[in-house]
């Protein structure tokens, strides 16, 4: 009985925290699509008025829709790939007993706590400046004309600023999975003659499988929303060579004062959000049964 008793109790007491975070999170879906069928243009003078599916047809016809589904979906692989990869190769190395290891530990953690309009700033004006930024006087002093990042190489230039930041994070959970990993199947693979190779593709990979899909699914999820790093620094261009989903919503909102179309298109970008978050559940649910 007092167990019944304290089970009601708890859940008394989360009430209010879930009622709160439930509107929190209903109230600004439920007028973003109450807005979405609106003709809701900040700059003309008149009423709103109905408009049906109007907004989300001028959306999903829009030329630049297409370009900023691919743009997203760059990003999101391209960090992805970076981070997995670069965060294996650091986690090996952190793992490895060697003098300075826990200053080495937080410097490679510290860009996660990073503002990322502050690192897009940061890499911006003092990495990727063609006239006074480092790499252009490292280009200068090896007798080498500068290259403007952000002009011509934009989408790369925004993968490797947000990977940047996501390092840390992913070094961090396949650091965490790596030192668990049982070092006397390690011994025992070494005395059998196995080679180090051999060792990471048969032992290493399999035990860190959970970890990175774990950062894949975490990663995923806010890389689909990446917009302070564009807004920052490229601003979506040049042209649209940097206009993800989330920086055409908030054109269309902020920019062209088109609320109506802005709010279709932020619910389009809930919905492609929530698809790419449902498959990605289902292949790491498999992932994690295994």
């Amino acid at each position: 009985m007092a167990t019944q008793h304290s089970r009601i109790a708890a859940r008394f007491m989360v009430a209010p925290s879930v009622v709160l975070l439930f509107l929190w999170m209903i109230v600004p879906l439920v007028t973003t699509i109450y807005f979405s069928f609106l003709d809701y243009k900040l700059l003309v003078p008149k009423p709103s008025t109905w408009a049906g599916f109007d907004n989300y047809y001028y959306f999903l016809t829009d030329r630049t829709f297409l370009a900023s589904i691919l743009h997203t979906l760059a990003i999101v692989l391209g960090v992805l790939f970076i981070t997995v990869v670069g965060g294996i190769l650091l986690a090996l190395l952190m793992n490895m007993p060697f003098w300075g290891q826990g200053i080495v530990r937080v410097l490679v953690i510290a860009p996660f706590f990073v503002m990322p309009t502050v690192s897009a700033l940061v890499w911006k004006n003092m990495f990727m400046n063609p006239v006074n930024g480092m790499f252009a006087h490292i280009a200068k002093g090896l007798g080498l004309q500068p290259f403007d990042f952000l002009s011509q190489a934009p989408l790369l230039s925004i993968i490797g600023i947000v990977a940047w930041q996501w390092l840390p994070f992913a070094t961090l959970i396949l650091l965490t999975s790596l030192q668990s990993l049982d070092g006397e199947q390690q011994e025992a693979a070494e005395m059998d003659g196995a080679s180090v190779l051999s060792r990471f593709f048969y032992l290493t990979v399999p035990h860190l499988t959970r970890a990175v899909t774990v950062v894949i699914l975490i990663q995923t999820i806010f890389l689909l929303a990446v917009f302070a790093e564009i807004f920052v620094t490229t601003s979506g261009g040049p042209g649209t060579a940097t206009t993800t989903i989330s920086y055409l919503v908030y054109i269309q909102s902020l920019v062209k004062y088109d609320v109506g179309a802005g709010s279709a298109g932020g619910i389009i970008a809930v919905i492609l959000a929530n698809i790419v978050a449902f498959f990605a559940m289902r292949m790491i649910g498999k992932n994690l049964d295994a």
